[in-house]
This record gives structure tokens, C-alpha cells and sequence, in this order.
């Protein structure tokens, strides 16, 4: 809206000042800003509500120190993080872009799903929630909506092999404008083109064409090849949503490790959105990602915001509210600027939280199937409980899994220059 409002008053009034918020930099400062101060000031309000409601997390005694001590706080916050997030995005954005769109409804949709597991726990008092299943099909018909987006509408394209203008010699390519000012930037690209390329780490020649996966079925297989895109994405919107719910089980945990994601989204979002990054890294150009940049400073922004409230001892919980709807955001953002495959290494403490819970749970089923006693792996699942029950201190766990979240970040980003 204030996008919108200060580009009228540039053009009409030639108002001083107003042009800053055509650049995409300017913009993401602000959202940034505004998300930190609006989850610090509405935190504030948001816990006093809760408590005055008695809106307080429930927790079973599972042996691990300092646990009981947290019955009671305030859970649910993670309404902090989804307002500090959308007023931002809803002012700066252009919201005409179909990316902001589709954050926008992921942020929304997920933290509905989310709230409606979080009041079933905390009203209802019904400690198991909204049931597995129906948090699975909530997150389907996400993935579902998502797929169907970046197959069928229009303005979801690629371009491919930009070069400087200087050196191109074919007749079928056109000049691209610079993402901050609408000016020619001196590079071309052949036109855009509908596509299923996603990026591939490690790998020179670095994109994996979706499409080609299913040519062996002849010549229907572009309707395949669009089934087992939506499929894939419907995948691992579940597999970081839930991944982001099980990482939140320590104070600071999931969201400090979220907001170093959300960083880390932001610079791919960027080089992959601007004509001059994109040829220097060799990787495809992706028209109007841009404006997602604004988009992660207010994410990032309103984490750390949340922060401020959620360190040891934490003040508030984010609840599913907050869980599923950081997770979901992180997978489509993701999605959206072609580099999910890289998702197993940024996210890699989502994974590692994920997987020791699949390990826990198929162990102890088949040992107490085999042996009529189940037998575990780790002490408790999640990790990060592994290692209370091992006399680790909260503060550390966290700090050093915020350490390894920095180290996998450093490695994401060095993917794109590393094949």
C-alpha cells in the first residue's frame, strides 16, 4: 500500500524522497524494521492477552530439567510472528507479484491450521490436537494450490542464458530491466519460457528438468511430469512444515534457527532475481523474485522480534501457530525460487530433528514387534531432548545447534559457486 501511495506522490508531486521506495533494498530495510519493532511492541500486548486468558502450554513431566518449570507459559505466540510478518509485507509489497500471493496465503493458511491445533490443545483441553491426519491434508491441499500455481499461471517463468549485451549476436532475445529501477541493465535473455528446472547443488550443468523424468511414458508425458511436480512440492511442504514443528522444542530453538534460513533465502532470492548475479553464478534468472526480498527482511525481522520474547527463559511459545506456518513458508519460499534441492543442507537441523524422530519410532516398533520389548535408539526423540536427557543445559543445546545452523547456512550459499 505505502509502495503504491509514495510511487503516486513521486509521479504526481515529484515528491523529494519518494522515488526510495521504487529500490527493492530500500524496502526490505523497512519491512525489516518495522517486522522487529511490531513482534517486540505487539509481543508485549499479544502475552498479556494470553496470560489473561490463560492461554498456557500444558506439558507432560517427561523427566527432562527445567521442564515443569515452563507449565504455564504462554502459547499461541506465534500469532506475534504472522502479524509482524504480513503488515509489512501488505505496505511495501507490490501485490500484484504472484509470489508475494503466494506467500501471503502460506503464511495465512498454515497459521489458520496451526491455530486450530493450538485452541483445540489449550480450550478444548484435548492435549493430542488436531488429529496427524488433518494436519496432513491441511498441508496437501497447500502443496496442492502451490503446484497447480507454478505449473498453470503465466507469469511463473524462467530465463535463460542472460548475457551482456555487448556480446550477443542472435536476433531472438530482448533487454531486461533492472529489478531496483526499472532501467536497462545492459543485459539480454532469449524470452521467458514456462519450465520445470529446479537447481541441483554440487553439479556443473545445475539444473534437473522435472519434465524429462517422465518422457518413458510417451507422448502424454508433460501431464505426468506436471502430477509428479505437484506431488514433489505437496512432499516437502509436509516434510519442512513438520520438520519446524518438531525443531520447536527448546527455548530460541526454531526460531533462531528459522531466522538464519529466512537470511539465507533472502540472498539466493536475490542473486537468482538480478540479471548481473544470475550470469555471474550461472544459474537461471527468475523474473519479479525481487520483491521477495522484501518479503524475508519482514521474516526475518519479525523472528527475531519474536526472539526478543521466546529466549531462555522464554515468555511465550509459538505454538503450532507459529511452527507449521515457519516451516511452510520456508519450503514454498524455496520452491518458488527453484532451489528446494538445496532444503536437505539449509534446513539440515529441521532434518536432523525429523529423522531421529522416524529412527525412534521404527526401532522401537520393530524391536517390540521382533522382541517383544521396544528398544531405543536415542535417550528421547527429538535430538535436542537426547541430549537434556544426556545433562546438556538448554541454553547450550541451543546455541550449538544455532552454531551448526550458521555452518550449513555458509555451505548453502557456497553451493552456488562449488560444482
Amino acid at each position: 500500500m505505502l509502495y503504491y501511495l509514495f510511487d503516486w506522490l513521486d509521479k504526481a508531486f515529484d515528491m523529494p524522497g519518494a522515488g526510495m521506495f521504487q529500490y527493492i533494498s530500500f524496502r526490505t530495510a523497512i519491512a525489516s524494521l518495522l517486522a522487529l519493532f511490531l513482534s517486540m511492541i505487539v509481543g508485549k500486548w499479544v502475552i498479556k492477552l494470553l496470560r489473561r486468558n490463560q492461554i498456557g502450554e500444558s506439558i507432560r513431566d517427561l523427566g527432562l530439567e527445567g521442564q515443569m518449570e515452563k507449565k504455564g507459559t504462554p502459547t499461541m505466540g506465534g500469532i506475534i510472528i504472522l502479524f509482524s510478518v504480513l503488515i509489512p509485507v501488505l505496505l511495501l509489497n507490490k501485490l500484484d507479484n504472484i509470489y508475494i500471493l503466494l506467500m501471503i496465503f502460506t503464511t495465512v493458511w498454515l497459521g489458520l491450521l496451526g491455530f486450530i491445533d493450538d485452541y483445540i490443545k489449550v480450550k478444548k483441553h484435548n492435549k493430542a490436537g488436531l488429529s496427524a491426519k488433518a494436519k496432513l491434508v491441511g498441508q496437501a491441499v497447500l502443496g496442492l494450490i502451490v503446484g497447480l500455481v507454478m505449473v498453470l499461471h503465466p507469469n511463473v517463468v524462467i530465463k535463460e542464458k542472460c548475457t551482456n549485451v555487448n556480446y550477443v549476436n542472435t536476433e531472438n532475445v530482448f533487454k531486461v530491466e533492472n529489478d531496483q529501477t526499472g532501467v536497462s541493465t545492459g543485459y539480454e535473455c532469449v524470452p521467458p519460457t514456462k519450465s520445470m528446472k529446479t537447481t541441483i547443488p554440487f553439479f556443473k550443468n545445475n539444473e534437473l528438468d522435472y519434465s524429462k523424468a517422465m518422457k518413458w511414458v510417451g507422448s502424454n508425458y508433460k501431464i505426468w511430469s506436471d502430477i509428479l511436480y505437484v506431488i514433489i512440492i505437496i512432499f516437502i511442504i509436509m516434510a519442512v512444515s513438520n520438520g519446524a514443528n518438531l525443531t520447536d522444542g527448546l527455548d530460541g530453538l526454531a526460531i533462531s534457527v528459522t531466522a538464519i534460513i529466512g537470511a539465507v533465502l533472502g540472498v539466493l532470492a536475490y542473486v537468482s532475481g538480478n540479471t548481473i548475479f544470475a550470469d555471474y553464478l550461472n544459474i537461471m534468472y527468475i523474473p519479479n523474485t525481487g520483491e521477495l526480498m522484501i518479503f524475508t527482511g519482514a521474516f526475518v525481522g519479525a523472528c527475531m522480534g519474536f526472539m526478543w520474547w521466546n529466549c531462555h527463559p522464554a515468555q511465550v511459545f509459538m505454538g503450532d501457530t507459529g511452527s507449521l506456518a515457519l516451516g511452510g513458508i520456508v519450503a514454498v519460499f524455496a520452491i518458488i525460487i527453484r532451489k528446494e534441492l538445496l532444503l536437505p543442507i539449509l534446513c539440515g537441523i529441521y532434518l536432523m530433528e525429523s529423522v531421529s524422530v522416524l529412527i525412534q519410532t521404527t526401532y522401537f516398533k520393530f524391536t517390540k514387534k521382533k522382541y517383544g520389548e521396544g528398544k531405543r535408539v536415542f535417550l528421547m526423540a527429538p535430538i535436542h531432548h537426547h541430549y537434556q536427557k544426556k545433562g546438556f543445559d538448554e541454553v547450550k543445546i541451543v546455541s550449538r545447534f544455532i552454531i551448526i545452523g550458521l555452518m550449513l547456512a555458509v555451505v548453502t550459499i557456497v553451493t552456488l559457486k562449488i560444482r
